[in-house]
């Protein structure tokens, strides 16, 4: 998803500043108007870094789209509890530090978009998710709360809640059965959708007039019915 956003707001002519841990998939991307950063979400002060060398050549950040996730799935009794740890750091955590990092600026100049990815893991529960499920729902509470924080200042913060995404959230997973029975339910529903999806939307948000915020949305493929 992430990358398919920065295809959909490089073709936009949007500068961006694209943060990942590999570094030679955002140089794949060839775009146009980006800077690149490879670097863990986690390690705050060179994201830090990067964003006001960022803005020092396009201005001020007007759009901070928090994507990055894991998704190590598993039950309760048994998951590796460092799997978790990590899981909400990723997930929840680093999408607070960042967002702290710019948020100021926005409600200084009353102007600003937050877009954080949620899921419909986020609005229900899951077998073998109940730690992700966590870190989403962690995610759509964190989004409402800052929403109404920031409302007055005429900054927007949006949730996007995709259901089945053709992604590589799976890889994080290491459990045969899990990533079988997961497979096997999405072939049961006819796939998942492109991240292109995902990614339209998002820009779609961002575009609407300043004054309009877009609190929501779920989106999910047809045949997927929770």
């Amino acid at each position: 998803m992430g990358a398919a956003t920065a295809r959909a707001f490089d073709l936009a002519g949007y500068p961006t500043l694209l943060i990942a841990r590999r570094l030679e998939l955002l140089k794949k991307l060839n775009l146009s108007h980006a800077q690149l950063l490879g670097a863990d979400v986690r390690d705050t002060s060179v994201i830090k870094t990067a964003i006001a060398e960022a803005e020092s050549k396009f201005g001020d950040v007007d759009l901070l789209v928090n994507n990055a996730g894991i998704m190590p799935l598993g039950a309760i009794q048994t998951q590796n509890n460092q799997e978790w740890r990590s899981m909400f750091e990723v997930n929840v955590l680093s999408l607070l530090e960042i967002t702290q990092l710019v948020l100021p600026k926005m409600t200084a100049r009353s102007h600003g978009t937050i877009i954080n990815i949620g899921s419909v893991a986020g609005r229900n529960i899951y077998d073998n998710h109940a730690a992700y499920c966590g870190s989403k729902f962690a995610v759509h509470a964190i989004s409402e709360g800052m929403r109404k924080e920031v409302a007055n200042r005429n900054v927007r913060v949006t949730v996007i809640a995709p259901g089945m995404v053709e992604t590589e959230l799976l890889n994080s997973t290491d459990n045969p059965e899990v990533v079988a029975g997961y497979r096997e339910y999405k072939q049961s529903i006819g796939g998942a959708m492109p991240p292109h999806v995902v990614a339209s939307l998002i820009l779609s948000v961002y575009e609407q007039p300043q004054e309009i915020c877009i609190r929501e949305i779920v989106v999910a493929p047809t045949q997927q019915d929770a």
